[in-house]
């Protein structure tokens, strides 16, 4: 069954955690202009007295906020107060592994949902989402060791809701691909996004003045190799073959970093990296930490019959990504010019046509792939030594199993979004479970860099203040761009929230964004 990820997981939850200190450090940074009583969105108006009891009143609008009042907090202090709080506490996480702790991470994640649900349109962003997700997905794979300082034992089902970790990974990467191709976007079909990204994007790095000046033909390729990572790639993460699962986490994590270095994306970015620890494996780890075991006669030869179609199976996918990769975007070198020519090769009904036909495959994978998980982790619970705590660990598996397949459950209803068809074929019990937890934000869907903006070149709205009325002066930000003379600045993982509502702003009609 092979070594259980230890320390990929204990990884996952100290990144998880720098995720979180990122979130709630920069947040509270920004609360006074935001939120605060003379702020641009005053959070006090959301959280108004309607004589309902507190009960309804965490039901409609589920945040610890309502309880700022009992306190002698206004909504502003309330807001500061959880992110000093959660700061506080996910620095704890980050630097001393016995905290942890899924009742420290529950605790996060109830104070950064409390901030979204009064954070308005300057929180409404698909990392913030993401993060609310993984963090309840923390819960879940965490252990309970705050009053067991000494003990690390691995739990037999800890690997099933791990798993669900991958799973996440698999639908943000996924979705964010497919959606770049069903949004119809001329720039992403004509592969010619990049030449525009690096320069229209909100806040770019020095590095993305760079990254702009490359040829067209490998801005296009890069294009091209986007849509293999996100798109085929993923498939790799539930294959039973630790080296593509090792390549699959490789790729992710070098198409992650290259985002990081021409773009300002604050933790999203980092955290993607931070999902993708769940393809590792202990072994491996080892090796980064230079523990590596030497498997016993690894090295025999001939090899096992096994080990010889394993190697097959994986020159084989390698072969099949190449020919995908190279059919379906007409990849062909011209010797004379010397550049890598590319071009889509497929239509938009053909690839809706393909996305329809793979969507519930894709979950009949996951649903293998996690029954897999669950029966390993059941086998485990069998080789527990002691009737007793092979009774206790079976009882947990079955908890935590059930809790694991309701959330692949869940999930599903946004994972389909990506095909409106196949999201009607779901058993109706599914959407109505979605639709209970929606506003807890458990499951999200997905879908990054839709369209490609600044193609007709890059609007922005110009702020003038003055103190006589009469002689007015620029306002510049602090991180969007704005003097042409000034380098760009690099602000991850912090995220000035209004700089990029303003760009937003300057995208959208005057009339949509007062």
């Amino acid at each position: 069954m092979g070594e259980p990820p230890r320390r990929p997981r204990e990884l996952f939850l100290a990144g998880l955690a720098a995720a979180y200190l990122a979130a709630f450090v920069s947040l509270y940074l920004q609360i006074p202009g935001l939120y605060g009583r003379d702020g641009i969105l005053p959070a006090r108006r959301v959280l108004r007295l309607s004589g309902k009891g507190l009960w309804e009143q965490l039901r409609d609008v589920p945040t610890l906020l309502w309880l700022g009042p009992q306190l002698g907090l206004d909504t502003e202090q309330g807001m500061e107060l959880l992110c000093l709080l959660g700061a506080v506490a996910s620095m704890g996480a980050l630097l001393c592994a016995p905290l942890r702790d899924c009742l420290l991470f529950a605790v996060l994640r109830v104070f950064y949902l409390s901030l979204y649900q009064v954070g308005q349109v300057f929180l409404y962003f698909q990392w913030d989402s993401l993060l609310l997700e993984a963090g309840f997905l923390a819960v879940l794979v965490a252990p309970l060791r705050l009053f067991k300082w000494r003990s690390t034992a691995w739990r037999p089902h800890d690997s099933v809701t791990f798993w669900l970790v991958r799973w996440l990974l698999f639908r943000l990467m996924f979705a964010s691909g497919v959606v770049k191709l069903t949004s119809r976007c001329p720039t992403w079909w004509g592969l010619t996004a990049l030449t525009y990204h690096y320069e229209t994007q909100c806040i770019p790095t020095p590095a993305a003045w760079y990254a702009h000046q490359l040829p067209v033909w490998f801005q296009k390729f890069s294009v091209v190799a986007t849509y293999v990572i996100e798109i085929a790639v993923p498939l790799l993460f539930f294959m039973p073959i630790r080296r593509l699962r090792l390549f699959a986490f490789y790729c992710q994590v070098l198409l992650q970093i290259l985002i990081i270095l021409t773009g300002n994306y604050n933790f999203f970015n980092a955290l993607t990296i931070v999902l993708a620890f769940s393809l590792l494996d202990e072994e491996h780890m080892g090796r980064w930490m230079g523990r590596g075991k030497r498997k016993h006669g690894s090295s025999a030869w001939p090899p096992t019959l096994l080990s010889f179609l394993s190697t097959l199976l994986e020159l084989a996918t390698y072969a099949l990504l190449l020919y995908w990769s190279v059919h379906y975007f007409s990849l062909e070198i011209d010797w004379e010019k010397g550049l890598l020519e590319s071009k889509v090769a497929f239509t938009y009904h053909e690839f809706t046509q393909w996305l329809r036909a793979v969507t519930l495959p894709l979950v009949g994978l996951g649903f293998l792939s996690l029954s897999w998980e669950i029966l390993s982790a059941l086998y485990r619970c069998a080789c527990v030594r002691g009737f007793f705590w092979k009774l206790w660990a079976t009882l947990q598996w079955a908890v935590f199993a059930t809790a694991t397949v309701g959330m692949f459950a869940i999930s599903l209803v946004p994972f389909t979004y990506i095909d409106y068809e196949s999201n009607g074929k779901l058993w109706p019990g599914i959407h109505q479970m979605f639709s209970a937890v929606e506003r807890f934000q458990v499951v999200n869907s997905y879908g990054l860099f839709r369209r490609m903006t600044g193609v007709g070149g890059r609007p922005e709205v110009v702020l003038e203040g003055s103190y006589d009325k009469q002689s007015w002066t620029e306002i510049e930000f602090m991180y969007k761009p704005g003097n042409v003379s000034a380098a760009p600045a690099v602000v991850a993982p912090h995220q000035p929230r209004l700089d990029w509502q303003m760009w937003f702003a300057a995208l959208a009609h005057h009339s949509s964004s007062p």
